[in-house]
């Protein structure tokens, strides 16, 4: 009998145990190690933090879900992995540790919300709120209907939407937000009495942390960026680019950008700023009690795999789709691997940037949702093949400069005058040996409207089903 532990239960995590326990016989146990008891729908968060859905409409406990599933749960925050003797050491929730042991472990634990690397940031230590969480985005929609009262008796108000460092990612969430901010202002005829300010660590808008794309439809190719810009024009926000915040003060958030290390200031009433990810921090100590943290793991605490990570000192011209992971495989332990956020890349998509005082400007690779879902899914496969005999190595793949990706962008949560922009590209990292603009236009479009709405008011619905794994929920593709 094998067994196969799971440290998370986001996207990565939940996708790799439905997807083990559904590959792997009975006498085969699969385990979930996760601090959460509850499994929330990240992409919904946004519609909580202004207010247009309650924040339980989001989530589900996960107990009853592992318990008719034959999923194996333990409620508690992973602190140290011993890869050498196979088993975890978790803090329980409840009090006490447990000493989970295992023959293939997956690490999807997800990403640390490091606002410390921003002083003053977050809305714990500091004066920013956060849709990364569903308490917090439940707190930013307290906080924006604070603003809206305010709005309401003849007050303005200057709000600040964005990101929170320089190597922040998560654009995407940001994007969404300021759209669903405006939105929710315009329904109430509130949106003049609104200063929206745009702050990212994008170098240009539509970014995206991707290296921007270029959008085809109609026989026409469309930057991301032009895209952004007239959307942002549309709504009157303003928008500052290349930035990295520095400090956060009650009401004003202190920056500097590629083209000035002078200290700038926006002032606000009101900000959002998602911060800089890290990798959740698990130790990992070898045979002879020593912490070799250093050696499996990124700087940023993320957890090397297959990919080739000399590549990011060959300079941005000389990077390749080989430099990224297939299998996700850990190269010093093969019965360790890592899914969605929790796996370090080996460089960043975009162009690396820097202020003149050398503080590194690039948004960082986007690994959430759809992606963090085929790589959980792959992984699930691979070590389920191994396990059953199939395979001697991981032989399933999903390198992100080989598939493609849909983004579904909500600008304005209503049925009936809602809108979202749904976008799709192939592959997630540019190829520009291979394709033109860096993507197959063949398969990279966009398009926006209330049709878009709808889909991502299905979505929610659909994702909510599978990752419940109720009958048939292997049918809806990651």
């Amino acid at each position: 009998m094998a067994k196969v532990v799971v440290l998370g239960s986001g996207f990565a995590g939940q996708t790799a145990a439905l997807n083990l326990r559904k590959s792997l016989g009975k006498d085969h146990e699969v385990v979930v190690v996760t601090p959460n008891k509850k499994f929330g729908y990240v992409p919904s968060w946004v519609w909580v933090g202004v207010g247009r859905m309650d924040v339980s409409e989001t989530q589900f406990e996960l107990a009853p879900v592992y318990k008719r599933m034959g999923i194996g749960y333990v409620n508690g925050l992973a602190r140290a992995v011993h890869p050498d003797d196979n088993y975890v050491m978790v803090d329980l929730l409840e009090g006490g540790e447990e000493k989970v042991e295992y023959d293939y472990l997956i690490n999807a634990t997800g990403p640390k919300l490091n606002y410390a690397a921003t002083e003053g940031l977050g809305p714990d230590h500091g004066h920013t709120v956060s849709i990364c969480t569903p308490n917090h985005a439940a707190e930013a929609g307290e906080e924006y209907l604070k603003m809206v009262e305010r709005m309401e008796r003849g007050e303005e108000v200057k709000m600040l939407i964005g990101t929170g460092h320089g190597m922040a990612t998560c654009q995407g969430a940001a994007f969404e937000y300021i759209h669903n901010i405006a939105f929710d202002l315009e329904e109430r005829g509130l949106l003049d009495r609104a200063k929206i300010t745009w702050l990212s660590n994008e170098q240009a808008l539509g970014d995206f942390g991707v290296g921007g794309m270029v959008i085809g439809k109609g026989g026409y190719t469309v930057s991301g960026k032009i895209f952004a810009e007239a959307s942002f024009m549309e709504k009157g926000f303003g928008w500052i680019t290349g930035a990295h915040v520095t400090k956060v003060e009650e009401g004003k958030a202190h920056y500097i950008t590629i083209d000035s290390a002078e200290d700038q200031v926006e002032e606000f009433d009101f900000a959002m700023l998602i911060p800089a990810f890290a990798g959740v921090p698990i130790k990992y100590i070898n045979k002879d009690g020593n912490d070799i943290t250093g050696e499996l793991c990124a700087p940023n605490g993320m957890l090397k795999v297959d990919a080739d990570y000399t590549s990011a000192a060959k300079g941005f011209d000389n990077w390749k789709k080989e430099d990224w992971p297939e299998t996700y495989q850990n190269q010093t332990y093969g019965n360790i691997y890592a899914a969605g956020i929790s796996f370090a890349p080996p460089h960043p998509i975009s162009k690396p940037a820097a202020a003149p005082d050398g503080t590194p400007i690039v948004a960082s690779p986007p690994r959430t949702g759809m992606a963090a879902g085929i790589i959980g899914h792959v992984v699930a496969l691979s070590v389920a093949d191994i396990i059953n005999g199939k395979a001697d190595k991981p032989v399933h793949t999903a390198s992100m400069a080989n598939f493609g990706a849909a983004c579904v962008a909500s600008m304005g949560k209503s049925m009936t005058k809602g809108s979202a922009a749904v976008i799709a590209m192939f592959p997630v990292v540019p190829d520009y040996e291979r394709f033109e603009y860096g993507r197959d236009m063949d398969a990279t479009f966009g398009d926006q409207g209330l049709a878009g709405h709808w889909l991502k008011a299905l979505l929610h619905h659909l994702f909510i089903y599978k990752m419940k794994g109720k009958f048939g929920w292997w049918l809806i593709p990651d």
